[in-house]
């Protein structure tokens, strides 16, 4: 998802309107940080396409390393 700053995005508002109704999703932030994102209308999708593309990202994702549990992550990442 490509950011947009506030003013910026003020100025540019009805392109950016039309970049999302073309499936693009932008975040617009504030100060630096995500406050709003513009997605297309049409951003409904079932529960069969959503499955499908978590399984597209599932696939994509490199294997965890040899040994290493996705408790061991969840450890590491509490740390």
């Amino acid at each position: 998802m490509r950011t947009i700053g506030l003013f910026e995005a003020k100025q540019k508002l009805s392109e950016l309107v039309e970049r999302a109704s073309e499936g693009e999703r932008i975040g617009i932030t504030r100060r630096g940080k995500l406050a709003a994102v513009i997605a297309p209308a049409h951003d409904d999708i079932g529960v069969k396409e959503a499955f499908a593309q978590i399984d597209r990202i599932r696939r994509s994702l490199k294997p965890l390393p040899k040994g290493t549990t996705i408790k061991d992550l969840i450890e590491e990442g509490r740390r």
